[in-house]
């Protein structure tokens, strides 16, 4: 299924590997916290940025394998998967928590690593969530796709407010869900839990959509680097370095927006 012209014969490999510097780059920052200034508070920031990149894994999966001629029937149990991992990239950016005088680590080395993971998590979210939102409105129009789109990023938002208040994990629902919906409804009774679970979810799903619309603007509508504004002018130098990465990573180019995003 053609949907899109490379520009690159190793596109997709140079974005997973700026994807990879970034991830890098997290990685050297706690070294450095750790080894230099011998506190290991922020090791946990490793784990969540394993857990960030499966969804773009999924979503790269997803895509491909739509490409290719699948059935969103045979598509779902991965989709599903998706969907499952997906908080973990947001919820990178709930570390901020963590933020805090930790001597003899200096407070604005603590506030750059948890900037630098919290963007890392959020970017590979957004791009997996990109291509998703790409094979849906190809199959089922513009409409469909947005409210996939904005239904994702609630139940992301829930899983985030799970996450960090009650503590769940991914696979929880896999490997011991009866534990973790044992848990859950005494909850349901508490008037005060429910308005602080739906405050929390409601404020994350505006703030993610609010973010995933500017992002999509910016790499979607601009995709291409030599097609021209209304004016006249080229897009802007930021558009043209967002929109080839996520171009690189898959998705199709502005004359394809009539089927794809």
């Amino acid at each position: 299924m053609r949907i899109r012209t490379r520009r690159h014969p190793n596109e997709r490999q140079l974005v997973l590997v700026g994807f990879g510097l970034a991830s890098a780059i997290c990685v050297a920052l706690e070294l450095v916290r750790e080894l230099h200034f011998g506190t290991q508070g922020f090791r946990f920031l490793l784990w969540n940025l394993f857990l960030a990149w499966i969804p773009l894994l999924l979503a790269l999966g997803i895509y491909d394998r739509y490409r290719r001629g699948s059935r969103i029937l045979v598509l779902a149990p991965a989709a599903a998967l998706w969907l499952l991992f997906l908080p973990n990239a947001p919820y990178i950016a709930t570390d901020f928590i963590h933020l805090a005088p930790a001597p003899p680590a200096p407070l604005w080395l603590d506030g750059a690593i948890l900037s630098a993971f919290a963007w890392t998590g959020i970017l590979l979210g957004f791009v997996s969530l990109y291509l998703v939102h790409a094979v849906v409105r190809h199959r089922f129009g513009a409409r469909t796709s947005w409210a996939t789109v904005l239904g994702a990023l609630a139940l992301t938002s829930a899983g985030v407010y799970l996450g960090r208040f009650l503590r769940w994990n991914s696979w929880d629902l896999l490997v011991r869900p009866g534990q973790r919906l044992g848990q859950v409804l005494p909850r349901l009774s508490d008037v005060a839990s429910i308005a602080h679970a739906g405050a929390v979810t409601l404020l994350l799903t505006g703030a993610l959509a609010a973010t995933y619309l500017a992002f999509y603007a910016l790499v979607g509508l601009r995709l291409d680097p030599q097609r021209r504004s209304r004016h006249g002018k080229p897009g802007g130098a930021a558009a043209i370095m967002f929109g080839s990465c996520v171009a690189i990573l898959g998705v199709p180019r502005v004359r394809h927006l009539e089927a794809m995003p």
